[in-house]
C-alpha cells in the first residue's frame, strides 16, 4: 500500500520516521542523515525501527547510532529508549527511539 501526504516540517511538533523490517543498511545511513539535518531545526526526533525477530530492532538501533555520531561536523545526540515489543499475531518486533541533541 502506497499513502502520500504532504505536511510541512515546520508544522511538526516530534517529527517521526519508521524503518521498515526489511530495510537494510542504506536505508539507515539515509535516516541518519536525515535525522542530523531535522535536529538542525527541531529539538527531537521519534523512530520505531522494525525487525521480524526480536533481536533485529535493537541492532538496527546500534547501526543507526553508530552511523549519527560519525558525522564530523554533527551534533553531540543523545537517545532514550521508548516502547518496545511484538504485534501480536504477528512475526513483528519493534523498538521505538527518541533521538536530541546534547545541551
Amino acid at each position: 500500500m502506497r499513502l502520500e501526504y504532504g505536511f510541512e516540517l515546520a508544522d511538526c511538533e516530534t517529527p517521526r520516521f519508521a524503518v521498515e523490517a526489511v530495510e537494510g543498511i542504506g536505508k539507515l545511513f539515509t535516516l541518519a542523515t536525515l535525522v542530523l539535518n531535522v535536529l538542525a531545526s527541531k529539538g527531537q526526533v521519534e523512530i520505531v525501527f522494525h525487525g521480524l525477530n526480536p533481536d533485529d530492532p535493537g541492532r538496527k538501533i546500534r547501526a543507526f547510532q553508530d552511523i549519527a555520531c560519525s558525522s564530523p561536523s554533527g551534533p553531540e545526540l543523545e537517545y532514550t529508549p521508548g516502547t518496545s515489543g511484538s504485534v501480536p499475531g504477528s512475526s513483528s518486533y519493534y523498538q521505538w527511539l527518541t533521538v536530541y541533541t546534547s545541551s
